[in-house]
């Protein structure tokens, strides 16, 4: 690859600003505590996982060996036997949400998918693919599915088939929907176990449940029928990507043979990345089930240290049980653009993820917190932060600040 000059001199800034801002995330749940430089050399390769991993395919440079790892332990992570089972490497979380949509609308062609305000926004874009009728269903203050709101909905819809999607781990909040719960209240609403369908978004919580003491109910095990979780969270990888586990019995709905490549076809994307089935095996056989728990544990932690230091300083936070997102009032449009926060209406969170080796970013961000929530100087900061949007040609009535709205 030959280049300009100019050319090489963009890449090498973009390098420069890599390397500055590589653990700058807190307000996203990425994870960049990694090291894949044992997988570089395969990147010379178009390695293309198209079909079916526990099939012979003619397209000879696949990754299929791996993968079938990789779902091996996924399916072992979420009780249920592999031989039950299937899934594969997506490209993230929207495509596992989508697979278990698709699988569940096969099923039930004419039922309607349920999910609560709360859930990730990729689920409007699926329904409008999928063309599945749906409601969404109003959440409670911390962020779990209203159950009354949805077994109403059920009933007023005359719904025999839902759909459930059930969050993990909500984006905003880390909510974790009860779906013994939502059990219990179907079959009492005289809806059997065999006539609905239950996808568990496990996004970020995915990786964080099954290395906690008393984790909230979310596999196989405790009834669903279909599982996401993103690769690039929790675990941490350079390339955007996750993995799918449904049963198998629900899969083969949709497998299609294709005879030019000698193999069936049960994914979304068909022509799949095969580097991504590297790096999540390679996470997977590096970590022993000890060390995952200690991530986990060092995470929680931090999210909990975060908690303590705001509300000793009279600022509202708080986290769901198993959680690593920390939600607390949002601070000004400065402070949210300088740490790059998440911030949704009057809310913004933090989220601890493993590459925070030590508290001090969340130090520096929560100092700046509390040091705003001070009531003395708040006109100050209020001119402050109108000078700031002056400077980046803002309006401001884009930014919402909730301690302005007295004014």
């Amino acid at each position: 690859m030959t280049l300009s000059s100019a050319d090489q001199t963009r890449l090498d800034e973009f390098w420069q600003h890599c390397l500055k801002n590589q653990y700058f995330n807190i307000g996203y749940p990425e994870n960049a505590d990694f090291d894949y430089s044992d997988l570089h050399r395969f990147l010379r390769f178009s390695i293309n996982n198209c079909g079916d991993w526990g099939e012979h395919s003619n397209y000879l440079l696949n990754s299929f060996d791996f993968e079938k790892d990789v779902m091996a332990y996924f399916s072992k992570l979420f009780n249920i036997r592999h031989e039950d089972s299937w899934g594969y490497v997506t490209n993230g979380g929207t495509e596992g949400n989508m697979f278990g949509c698709y699988l569940a609308r096969e099923l039930f062609p004419d039922g309607t998918l349920y999910y609560s305000k709360d859930t990730h926004y990729s689920v409007a874009k699926i329904v409008k693919l999928l063309r599945i009728k749906c409601r969404a269903v109003e959440s409670l203050p911390n962020g779990e599915i209203d159950y009354d709101d949805l077994l109403a909905k059920i009933a007023a819809d005359q719904e025999r088939h839902p759909i459930i999607f059930a969050n993990i781990g909500t984006t905003m909040r880390g909510a974790v929907d009860n779906i013994t719960l939502i059990q219990q209240r179907l079959q009492q609403a005289g809806i059997a176990r065999q006539n609905y369908y239950l996808h568990a978004d496990a996004a970020l919580s995915g990786m964080i449940l099954p290395f906690v003491d008393e984790p909230q109910a979310f596999t196989f095990a405790d009834g669903i029928d279909s599982i996401c979780v993103s690769g690039h969270k929790m675990i941490g990888s350079p390339i955007p990507c996750g993995i799918v586990v449904a049963k198998r019995e629900n899969v083969e709905r949709i497998s299609v043979e294709v005879d030019y490549i000698s193999a069936k076809d049960k994914t979304i994307s068909g022509s799949r990345n095969g580097h991504t089935p590297l790096i999540m095996w390679a996470a997977l056989r590096t970590h022993s089930l000890a060390q995952w728990r200690g991530r986990v544990r060092h995470s929680l932690d931090a999210a909990q240290y975060s908690v303590d230091r705001m509300q000793a300083a009279g600022i509202p936070a708080w986290r769901n049980d198993n959680s690593i997102t920390v939600v607390f009032p949002c601070p000004s449009a400065r402070i949210a653009t300088k740490y790059c926060l998440a911030t949704s209406g009057k809310t913004a969170h933090l989220i601890t993820t493993p590459h925070h080796q030590d508290n001090s970013m969340l130090d520096a961000l929560i100092d700046e917190v509390i040091a705003e929530s001070q009531p003395e100087p708040w006109r100050v900061k209020r001119l402050d932060d109108e000078r700031w949007r002056a400077q980046q040609h803002q309006t401001p009535a884009r930014i919402v600040h909730p301690r302005f709205d007295v004014i």
